[in-house]
């Protein structure tokens, strides 16, 4: 899907703040966001992103961002010009569970914006592009997002123990 321009509100967006109308399109797209969402990844996930970790948040992102018919692949929320939230489809997550793909990754919405439905319109956007994509289903390992993926009627399939992470477990959703 080279474009998913609009104005996606879920139902889950209300809260007291009230919905927020974002438009979600191909981190390919904005590619100039990549600096930002950089340190986002590195201050939200520093035991991978920061300085001592594994991994490097700009590489991913650029991953991400690289556009084509494969894996992985990005996706931005938008608030005008505001870059306000992230996510990801990617082949591989977890080591344990290489077998399974695609996984939802990089799920991240900016703290100011958060529990207003951006992250619910991220995941679905994942959703569509994996459909579109020819997958069955994708999987999830997340310490956090566990509710959300439930809201969006996404199944627990195991609980895992995840010490690279330095999380009691993350939860593996499908």
């Amino acid at each position: 899907n080279a474009s998913m321009p609009g104005c996606w509100q879920s139902a889950a967006a209300a809260d007291l703040r009230g919905p927020l109308c974002a438009a979600i399109e191909p981190l390919a797209s904005h590619r100039d966001a990549i600096v930002e969402l950089s340190s986002w990844f590195e201050q939200e996930w520093p035991e991978w992103y920061g300085p001592a970790g594994r991994a490097s948040a700009r590489d991913d992102l650029c991953a991400y961002a690289a556009g084509g018919p494969g894996l992985p692949f990005g996706v931005v929320a938008l608030l005008g010009d505001e870059v306000c939230g992230v996510a990801a489809l990617r082949a591989e997550s977890i080591a344990s569970h290489r077998h399974l793909a695609p996984w939802a990754t990089a799920l991240l919405v900016k703290t100011s914006r958060r529990r207003r439905g951006i992250g619910s319109l991220l995941v679905e956007a994942l959703e569509r592009e994996a459909k579109a994509r020819r997958f069955a289903e994708i999987h999830c390992a997340t310490a956090s997002a566990e509710s959300l993926l439930l809201r969006r009627n996404w199944l627990l399939h195991e609980r895992i123990a995840l010490d690279l992470l330095h999380a009691a477990h993350a939860d593996h959703l499908r």
